[in-house]
């Protein structure tokens, strides 16, 4: 039986110290610091450290998510690492929606620029360096294809659909809003529990060469699976430390949405432009371990990251966004513009073809990275 401090190592002991004593600091200092009107070196020093301290404790959630996933094995330790950071996402989209300012369109920029970070910028790093090093690497056509059938439903709904109806400014009516948040959140729940039971084969890496995963013998009808050495310790001692490293950007993401808030309206930055920061603030951990994984030849797993994410953020960020503006009276604009239409579904598109077959190099990696820099400079052109 593992001891406690065996999974609680200094580098996680000062990651804790150096995120709670920062909130400390906030807590106490904050409301003087952000009050109206704000200096600009105060607000460029606060920024500075409140993204540096949210990206710290991200890393931390991703390290324990990322034991938890090699304790519990796929899908459920990606699904725990993806889960952890769409609720860091929700937390900091809920907190510039109920700032101060106006931002009606945080949820749709934010999850916009998930999808053009991780599905073209990460996923074309990913293809590239795992192409460099192999040629060509194997992955599950099937859960890649169940992932982009999610992502064109869910983003068409979310994303599209807003600007075909008759509010005319890319907003749901109130009974619309309610019942496709309801929706979707049953849609995804539904996703989960098929990708949790009976398709968990559909996201496994299969073995080199032979491209699917098997169906296993089954015993009573139910599929026999290897039994697995949980130690019950870890896991609980990881998952406290998790939310423990989690609670840190819970309560420094109102004053993140302070400073965003001026810091756009200051520079005259595109709106758009708080969405990206926040994508890059919760991604930047999981793109990195998606990294790693394609690098040691693990493409499923860099997919289960990316167009996972992507399938949960698209679930849960846009009822939850849905759900505070019924319940706030916030105006929450879920309507693309027509370019970024265009970008959608020349990233759907274009995902589809790269997992169409069975296996991918790095000549979609360049396809997907020329996309991203399309995006980057519409970012800042339009």
């Amino acid at each position: 039986m593992s001891t406690i401090r065996e999974h609680i190592p200094n580098k996680t002991i000062a990651t804790l110290l150096v995120a709670w004593g920062v909130v400390v600091i906030f807590l106490i200092f904050g409301p003087t610091w952000l009050h109206e009107p704000i200096e600009l070196w105060i607000a460029v020093v606060c920024f500075v450290v409140i993204f540096a301290t949210i990206l710290l404790a991200a890393f931390g959630v991703v390290h324990e998510a990322d034991y938890l996933a090699h304790q519990l094995g796929e899908p459920y330790g990606t699904l725990i690492l993806t889960l952890s950071i769409v609720m860091i996402e929700v937390i900091l989209i809920a907190a510039v929606l109920l700032g101060p300012g106006e931002n009606p369109t945080i949820g749709r920029d934010s999850i916009f620029a998930v999808m053009m970070i991780i599905l073209n910028l990460v996923m074309g790093i990913c293809l590239i360096l795992g192409g460099r090093r192999f040629g060509e690497q194997e992955y599950n056509s099937q859960g890649a294809m169940a992932y982009v059938s999610m992502t064109l439903l869910l983003a068409g709904i979310g994303l599209i659909l807003p600007n075909t109806l008759s509010t005319g400014d890319g907003t749901f009516w109130p009974m619309q809003a309610a019942a496709f948040a309801i929706l979707t959140t049953v849609l995804y729940g539904v996703f989960l529990l098929m990708q949790t039971r009976g398709y968990k084969r559909f996201f496994i890496q299969p073995d080199i060469g032979q491209l699917v995963v098997p169906i296993r013998p089954s015993i009573n009808g139910s599929p026999t699976e290897p039994a697995r050495n949980l130690d019950k310790r870890a896991i609980v001692i990881r998952s406290v430390l998790l939310v423990a490293l989690m609670l840190p950007i819970v309560l420094l993401a109102h004053d993140l949405a302070l400073v965003i808030d001026f810091g756009i309206g200051a520079v005259g930055a595109p709106v758009a432009l708080g969405g990206v920061l926040i994508a890059i603030i919760v991604f930047t951990p999981e793109s990195i371990t998606a990294i790693r994984a394609a690098v040691d030849n693990q493409l499923q797993r860099s997919i289960n990251l990316c167009l996972g994410a992507f399938v949960s953020t698209v679930g849960l960020t846009v009822p939850a966004v849905l759900f505070v503006g019924l319940f706030t009276g916030k105006t929450v604009i879920m309507g693309v513009t027509p370019t970024e239409t265009v970008l959608l579904l020349l990233t759907i598109g274009l995902t589809t073809l790269t997992f169409l077959g069975q296996r991918a190099s790095a000549l979609q990696g360049t396809l997907h990275l020329t996309l991203f820099a399309v995006y980057g400079v519409l970012l800042f052109s339009t």
